[in-house]
């Protein structure tokens, strides 16, 4: 879901990728030359701490489109200093019950992994609402639902050995509260209506704008979880190389993860109802960005798309004011209605580009965001995958040259239909599980290239597109057989 996200941020606070700013005078330079032009110095600000509920926002003058370019350009690295970073959500519930967990066992939990692990506790007022620990982070989405976000690492195996750390200290203290994780793309079970909202400011505007702008977006606020890899790229050529490779294939990585078929105990019609719910939640900030794949395309158009995307809110004098409906651009020129006069901070861009949310995000780095939630033990397969295709050139060319002549009524096709039929998608005359086939054996001879005895990663994978039954497809087969039509199994089935 990822809500609200900013520097490393998903709808709270966290810290997984990139290093947040630290309160501090800074001089705004950037050495950037790549097609867009050269960056001039600015004049001191004062930028905010991260989280943004621990300093005050000072613009002492405002910023020009060619600040923000230059802040994207900034995320450049060279290939060495290339790290991957991963995102997990999950679902709280009661082992007794099978209830939603509440703010109450969330607050008990965030305290109990802080006082036995030495993580850091992140309040908003007198709640607790994330922890951190270096670069690693707990936050929490709108409905409770329970995320870590982990530190950029350098390989795989740093990544799996992270994780199970992390659900080995989790687990610690849920055993002792007789609470459960379930590994799962959409709540199977409760309706929105009994599902908690987190005491948390900044999720009330959001609650309140969702339904002005789509009929789901409460379904995604509380009912969705998801997982995400984010990965680097060495010069604006090189994020366009991997924009339009992870773009056009986003719906094969959907579709191979797919695994929210349920929706209020029953069948939904859909095997990643996850992905079909962004279809229709705001359709201003979502979606394939077809302007991705023009000539023309690279930090300054996806500024300018940013710019005019509404905003959610901005923070000031610790409170979240709502700036629904406002654009950043009406914020540059200190045209908010919620605080006349206010200029941004990068903090505050940094921030509304978290609430953009195509299937692919641009910041510093870029973020894949098309795959459900689900077992750590599959899910190790998502970050495996998209590093062996854009970390490695062979199999980054590979993905281009296949994607090379789809139409952007193709790409919209496929992204369109796998939610519902996911690899036996039909495409050019074959089945797309025929094309995700291809697609995961780059993948697997990307990782082999890297030397770092990867590959293992994508077995489970492998067989998925081999046979094309995705997740989604097995959950069902066990709903009508082995369950009887009884949706209550699926929590036991799915516990992390």
């Amino acid at each position: 879901m990822a809500l609200v996200s900013q520097t490393g941020s998903s709808s709270c606070i966290h810290f997984s990728f990139v290093p947040p700013y630290t309160a501090r005078k800074t001089k705004i330079s950037y050495a950037y030359n790549a097609g867009v032009g050269k960056m001039k110095p600015r004049p001191s600000v004062i930028v905010a701490a991260s989280p943004p509920t621990e300093a005050a926002v000072i613009a002492t003058e405002p910023l020009t489109k060619e600040d923000l370019i230059g802040h994207l350009a900034s995320g450049c690295k060279p290939k060495e200093k290339w790290r991957i970073g991963t995102e997990q959500e999950r679902f709280g519930f009661d082992l007794k019950t099978l209830r939603p967990m509440t703010y109450e066992h969330i607050a008990k939990l965030l305290n109990g992994i802080a006082e036995r692990f030495d993580w850091e506790k992140i309040m908003e007022g007198d709640n607790i609402i994330a922890l951190k620990q270096g670069k690693q982070s707990i936050t929490l989405e709108p409905g409770g639902q329970f995320e870590h976000s982990g530190a950029p690492l350098e390989t795989l195996h740093q990544i799996c050995a992270e994780v199970n750390s992390h659900l080995y200290q989790v687990k610690e203290v849920l055993n002792e509260m007789g609470i459960g994780l379930m590994d799962i793309g959409c709540q199977p079970k409760w309706e929105v209506k009994d599902i908690p909202m987190m005491p948390k400011e900044r999720y009330e505007i959001i609650r309140n704008y969702m339904p002005k702008v789509g009929s789901l977006g409460l379904d995604l606020m509380f009912r969705t979880c998801t997982a995400q890899v984010n990965l680097d790229f060495s010069s604006e050529a090189d994020m366009i190389k991997k924009l339009r490779a992870s773009l056009a294939l986003q719906p094969i990585a959907t579709a191979l993860f797919a695994n929210s078929p349920f929706t209020e105990g029953k069948p939904n019609g859909f095997l990643s109802m996850r992905s079909q719910i962004w279809t229709d939640t705001d359709n201003d900030r979502t979606g394939m960005i077809p302007f991705v794949f023009e000539e023309s395309f690279g930090f300054e158009q996806y500024v300018e798309y940013a710019l005019d995307i509404p905003m959610y809110f901005v923070y000031r004098n610790k409170r979240h004011f709502d700036c629904t409906g406002m654009t950043f651009q009406d914020f540059m020129a200190g045209k908010l209605c919620c605080i006349p006069g206010a200029l941004p901070t990068l903090n505050d861009w940094e921030m509304h580009l978290g609430t953009i949310y195509p299937e692919v995000r641009l910041k510093r780095y870029l973020e894949m965001r098309g795959a459900d939630g689900g077992p750590w033990s599959r899910l190790q397969a998502l970050p495996a995958f998209w590093v062996g295709l854009l970390y490695d050139e062979v199999s980054l060319q590979n993905a281009l040259d296949l994607i090379a002549d789809w139409t952007a009524e193709e790409r919209q096709m496929l992204r369109n239909q796998v939610p519902k039929a996911g690899l036996m998608t039909p495409f050019r005359g074959r089945l797309l599980k025929h094309v995700a086939e291809d697609v995961v054996q780059f993948a697997k001879a990307g990782l082999e290239r890297r030397g770092f005895n990867e590959s293992r990663f994508l077995n489970d994978l492998v067989e998925v597109a081999r046979t094309g039954v995705t997740p989604a497809e097995k959950l069902l087969e066990l709903y009508y057989k082995k369950w009887g039509q009884n949706i209550e199994p699926i929590f036991e089935e799915l516990l992390s």
